[in-house]
């Protein structure tokens, strides 16, 4: 298993009439912190991309447990449980800072495509990469 923390504060820009974290923000939220995960990992996502790999999100899942709110520091955490075999399955799960409480959880499912759109196996350098980190 991999894991990494993304640690990010709640502005105003994020916010609903409510008060509350805009529901959609929380993707936005997930995006930024599997690109700092995989950066993390040394998988470069414009390398990858520059090597012909693009990784779409094909499915994307969020179970709101709890809004954050204005000013709330959150940790977003990321987590690789598999090694990919056609598609990488990150998870993920947000935590207010000040008491670790679960907010939000979900993950995503991403393909492997070429500059085409069509499915490939995933990279050796990615794959060499977390073998090194995952036990089957």
């Amino acid at each position: 298993m991999v894991s990494f923390d993304y640690h990010t504060k709640i502005y105003y820009k994020d916010i609903d009439q409510m008060g509350l974290v805009y529901y959609a923000r929380y993707f936005e939220f997930f995006e930024q912190a599997r690109t700092e995960l995989l950066n993390d990992l040394g998988i470069i996502v414009s390398e990858i991309e520059d090597e012909g790999y693009f990784l779409p999100v094909v499915s994307a899942t969020c179970e709101y447990k709890e809004g954050a709110k204005f000013e709330d520091e959150v940790i977003v955490r990321t987590i690789i449980k598999d090694m990919p075999v056609a598609k990488l399955t990150i998870n993920y799960e947000i935590y207010r800072e000040s008491d670790d409480h679960l907010l939000v959880k979900g993950h995503t499912i991403h393909g492997f495509i070429d500059k085409d759109g069509n499915p490939k196996r995933p990279p050796k350098s990615i794959m060499d990469k977390l073998h090194s980190l995952i036990s089957d």
